[in-house]
């Protein structure tokens, strides 16, 4: 199933600064459609122009938006550390509620994935009555099983390359431990200490992506101010669990009134499928998309076209 046609925006901005942040976001589609938000990955992804495309614009309105710290919001996370200072999760959620008020929408129907799943939960849980449903693809909850498994874990399938991830770390670190210590590293004031670090990060992430043979090859992370700024955000989310006060699995419950679309690989090693598993199990009524294999970008693939279909599918409950 192709990805629609690229279409113009029809606005492009961004919000007024707060603590030192400038959030661009961009609308696509149709405005006297429902609405659909787009939270992109990492943290610290930002938004790709691939994303919009898997909504059909002439029945959404599709709202995206840069997050702290990444794409094209300032400061950006690889130019200055600056960039992590009042970026929390609670602030990206403030973020996402001004930009519904700026753009005098009532309720919108929100897509996450990877990281982005996360943070839509976490904005769901705050404003449950502006929300409309969900579709959540590569499973994530940012939990300490998640984090420990995907710097850790997961090193027993890729040994070979842990190994060189786990060389940029003090010695016997996994888990968390390795974003605390990668982040640390991240903050140094030596250039060459920064891009050594960013570089070893991204390609531990590049060989847990490209595990499906499917999977297209990364070509941001051969960007260094990407890199750079990649690594910074996610190290500094995920040694913090990304401040989320309780487990959200715990709490997942609080959507049963509201259409939710899970999708996630089988054996997809960033985001294990237990997580998706565990919160249908709190949602019988939710619609839970096994994909087979290990892929885990929703842009191509059969990921992409269960996110599409998702889409057509939930429309019909706005």
């Amino acid at each position: 199933m192709a990805l629609f046609p690229e279409t113009n925006a029809l606005q492009a901005g961004y919000l007024p600064e707060d603590s030192g942040h400038q959030v661009f976001w961009e609308t696509f589609g149709n405005p006297s459609k429902p609405a659909i938000l787009l939270l992109h990955g990492g943290p610290g992804g930002g938004v790709s122009p691939r994303m919009p495309r898997l909504f059909d614009p002439d029945c959404w309105y599709i709202i995206a938006l840069d997050q702290r710290g990444a794409g094209r919001s300032r400061p950006h996370a690889g130019d200055t550390t600056a960039a992590l200072e009042s970026n929390q999760t609670k602030d990206l959620i403030a973020d996402i509620e001004r930009l519904r008020c700026h753009l005098s929408i009532e309720n919108w129907f929100l897509y996450g994935s990877s990281w982005g799943a996360t943070l839509a939960q976490a904005y769901a849980h705050t404003h449950m009555t502006r929300v409309s449903g969900m579709i959540l693809a590569a499973v994530t909850s940012t939990s300490q099983f998640e984090i420990d498994f995907l710097y850790g874990g997961a090193g027993h399938f890729l040994p070979e390359a842990f190994e060189k991830f786990q060389a940029g770390a003090p010695i016997g670190t996994s888990g968390i431990g390795m974003c605390a210590a990668y982040g640390d590293l991240l903050m140094s004031d030596d250039p060459a200490v920064v891009v050594a670090a960013a570089t070893n990060w991204c390609a531990w992430e590049e060989t847990v992506l490209k595990v499906d043979p499917r999977a297209e090859t990364p070509t941001h992370f051969s960007n260094q101010r990407f890199s750079i700024g990649f690594a910074r955000v996610v190290t500094h989310y995920f040694r913090n669990l990304a401040w989320v006060d309780s487990p959200l699995l715990e709490k997942a419950h609080a959507f049963a009134n509201i259409p939710v679309v899970l999708i996630n690989s089988r054996t997809d090693l960033s985001t294990p499928l237990s997580t998706a598993w565990s919160m249908h199990k709190s949602l019988p009524s939710s619609k839970l998309v096994i994909i087979p294999g290990s892929l885990h970008g929703t842009l191509y693939g059969p990921l992409s076209d269960a996110v599409i279909e998702a889409g057509q599918e939930i429309q019909s409950f706005s």
